[in-house]
C-alpha cells in the first residue's frame, strides 16, 4: 500500500485526508512540483524546490520548507521503493474560509509516490482554440489551477494524442498542458521563452543548457514547417512528435531529436541532482 506524507508524518492511503475546507480543494490555491524517480532516487530536486518556492511567492504562500520536503520526499521513497515513479508534492494555503480569502492556517503539505510507465519514444500531439495568458497572475506558475490543462488534454485523447500545444494571447507557441515544446528549424533549435508565459520547466532549462537551444519568440506556424519537434517534462524526458495535427513527421525522432535524447539520458545519469 502506498504510503503517503501529509502534515508531518507518513500515513497510508486511506487515512490520508486533507480537509474540504482546504483552500488547494476549494480554489485551487496551491503548487506542486512532479519529479522523476528511478530506483528510489528523485531527479533535480534542487531545482523543483527552487521552482516549488518561486510559485509559492508568486501566489503569497509562505515559504515552504525545504528540508521538510527533502524529509518527506526520502520517507516516501524508502518506504515504497518503485523502479521507476512519480513522485508529486503539493502545498496549498490549508484551511480557509470559503471564498478566495485565505485563513491563518499552515499551509497543507503533501507528498506521494506512484509508478509510472516508461513514456514511448514518440508520440502525437495537437494544438488547442485556448490560449495561455502570458501577462496573467499565474504565468510562469506551477499551481494547482489546472482544469484548462484537463480540457485541453481530454480534447487531446480524442484525437489519439498524448499533449496539447497552446499559443498565448500574441498567437505564439507557448507550451504544452505539461510540457514545454522544442522545434528545430533550417537545422536550429528552438525553444519559445519564459517571456511567452511557458512554465519554466525543469527538463527545458536542462536541455537548453546541455544542447545550446534558443530562446526565441515562434509563431504557431513554425510547427507547420518545423523539420523536429518534441517535448519536454520530468516524465517524458526528452520526446519526439510524429506527428502534429494532421502532420505526420515520419522520421521521428530526427537527428537532432535523437542528439537530445542521447545527451539528456547520458547526462542526468552521471547527476542525479544537476
Amino acid at each position: 500500500m502506498a504510503l503517503i506524507w501529509l502534515d508531518g508524518e507518513l500515513r497510508d492511503a486511506d487515512s490520508a485526508r486533507v480537509s474540504v475546507f482546504d483552500h488547494g480543494l476549494t480554489v485551487g490555491d496551491g503548487v506542486f512540483e512532479t519529479l522523476k524517480t528511478q530506483a528510489g532516487k528523485a531527479f533535480a530536486v534542487s531545482r523543483h524546490l527552487d521552482r516549488l518556492a518561486a510559485s509559492a511567492a508568486g501566489l503569497g504562500l509562505p515559504e515552504p520548507d525545504r528540508d521538510e520536503i527533502r524529509r518527506a520526499c526520502r520517507a516516501v521513497l524508502d518506504a515504497v521503493p518503485l523502479p521507476l515513479g512519480r513522485l508529486r508534492i503539493t502545498y496549498t494555503g490549508g484551511l480557509s474560509p470559503l471564498g478566495s480569502d485565505r485563513g491563518d492556517a499552515a499551509p497543507t503539505l503533501v507528498v506521494a509516490h506512484a509508478e509510472t510507465p516508461r513514456r514511448p519514444d514518440t508520440t502525437a500531439v495537437i494544438t488547442v482554440p485556448w490560449t495561455r495568458n502570458e501577462r496573467g497572475a499565474l504565468a510562469g506558475l506551477k499551481t494547482t489551477s489546472y482544469a484548462e490543462n484537463v480540457i485541453a488534454l481530454a480534447r487531446a485523447r480524442q484525437e489519439a494524442a498524448s499533449e496539447a500545444l497552446f499559443a498565448n494571447t500574441a498567437g505564439q507557441l507557448c507550451e504544452g498542458t505539461g510540457t514545454n515544446v522544442f522545434v528545430v528549424l533550417d537545422g536550429q533549435l528552438h525553444t519559445p521563452p519564459l517571456s511567452s508565459g511557458c512554465l519554466a520547466g525543469i527538463t527545458r532549462a536542462l536541455v537548453v543548457e546541455w544542447t545550446g537551444a534558443r530562446e526565441i519568440e515562434l509563431p504557431m506556424e513554425c510547427l507547420e514547417r518545423a523539420e523536429e519537434i518534441f517535448l519536454t517534462s520530468s516524465t517524458r524526458d526528452v520526446q519526439a512528435v510524429r506527428r502534429v495535427d494532421g502532420r505526420e513527421l515520419p522520421d521521428a525522432p530526427g537527428p537532432v531529436t535523437a542528439k537530445a535524447m542521447r545527451v539528456f539520458q547520458e547526462r542526468s545519469a552521471a547527476d542525479i541532482d544537476p
